[in-house]
């Protein structure tokens, strides 16, 4: 491998907030947030909307997350006019 062309690759944690579910693994992401595992120590802090615990494909229940307005958007836009 060429030195120095590669991101760094470090410990973060990733918390799904639409379920409260955090996970500690290894990634390129960084953030300015920190927060501190049950090890003790602080780690950057990663925030998801859906992970393996709130994916209906993994839970196998059906769960509705309109975080954006995604749907009202829609219907604003494409709305018959009279």
């Amino acid at each position: 491998m060429k030195k120095g062309i590669h991101p760094e690759y470090n410990d973060v944690v990733f918390w799904d907030t639409s379920c409260d579910f955090k996970f500690l693994t290894r990634s390129t992401l960084t953030s300015g947030e920190k927060t501190t595992w049950t090890d003790g120590k602080e780690y950057p802090l990663i925030k998801v909307e859906v992970s393996s615990a709130s994916h209906p494909f993994f839970t196998g229940k059906k769960m509705f997350l309109d975080t954006a307005g995604r749907v009202e958007k829609f219907q604003k836009k494409y709305q018959k006019k009279s």
